[in-house]
């Protein structure tokens, strides 16, 4: 998942936000709701926010889903920029990643 820090808020990429489905799988479900019950602000269509304060939390619980297995590294890691300095408590979960990678998926967004 695509993330940035600004200001002490974490935020998560739109479009690598899991999503909630009715008739879909429980994992995938209990994993949209866990991490939307952490955040400080999550709209349906936009970036989820997390403050410093839960990036503990936010840690253990990707740590959780990943070792589960159920679940791919890229829907479980936080993705950072290459310039981003990645705080101590998101570096067991979390790598970096070229943005020229997704400017062609990121063309008609924000």
């Amino acid at each position: 998942m695509r993330a940035a820090i600004a200001d002490n808020i974490l935020f998560i990429h739109a479009a690598d936000l899991p999503r909630y489905q009715k008739q879909g799988s429980v994992v995938r479900n209990t994993y949209f709701w866990a991490l939307r019950s952490i955040s400080c602000y999550a709209p349906r269509a936009g970036k989820w926010e997390y403050d410093a304060i839960v990036w503990v939390a936010l840690e253990r619980l990707l740590t959780s889903f990943t070792t589960a297995g159920y679940l791919g590294l890229s829907e479980t890691n936080l993705q950072f920029p290459y310039d981003t300095i990645i705080p101590p408590e998101l570096r067991p979960i979390a790598t970096w990643y070229d943005p020229a990678d997704f400017a062609e998926t990121d063309a008609g967004e924000e």
